[in-house]
């Protein structure tokens, strides 16, 4: 067994910046050469300092960023329409995708896959709709659906 320090988050070994036991052909073979870890001597173990505390400097700017997007965000109210039925029931689905599109339209770019929607939205009313802008940032929109 040696030691590697990890330089990323590896699934089922370890945190970036950890000190880990491996077998050698692991970090000979995957490790080293995939940039995922360093051999843990002196030298090293300062970059790794140097790194960690890089990202953990570009994480809190990235929060602040998001934070102020989702201030953003929480104040905007969408309205969609769409054909619906005499019992208030969408002929068709507003899907996160129309969101999307209906933020953009108003300036607000948003990626489809960050809007948190279980299902595609089949009724006509007033909805809140999640919206990812950080793993641990959200943002909550009002979506009002009314008839064509």
């Amino acid at each position: 067994m040696i030691e590697v320090i990890l330089r990323e988050d590896v699934q089922s070994l370890g945190r970036a910046g950890e000190m880990v036991r491996v077998k050698p052909g692991y970090a000979r073979n995957y490790l080293l050469p995939h940039g995922l870890a360093y051999e843990a001597s002196e030298g090293n173990k300062k970059r790794i300092a140097a790194e960690t505390k890089a990202r953990t400097t570009r994480g809190q700017a990235e929060r602040t960023e998001a934070e102020r997007f989702a201030a953003t965000l929480n104040g905007v109210s969408l309205t969609l329409a769409g054909k619906a039925g005499e019992e208030g029931k969408l002929f068709g689905s507003i899907t996160a995708q129309d969101i999307a599109d209906a933020l953009a339209a108003q300036g607000q770019t948003v990626d489809r896959r960050r809007i948190e929607l279980e299902h595609p939205i089949k009724t006509l009313g007033h909805h809140t709709v999640t919206v990812r802008v950080h793993p641990e940032v959200h943002a909550e929109l009002r979506v009002s659906v009314v008839a064509e």
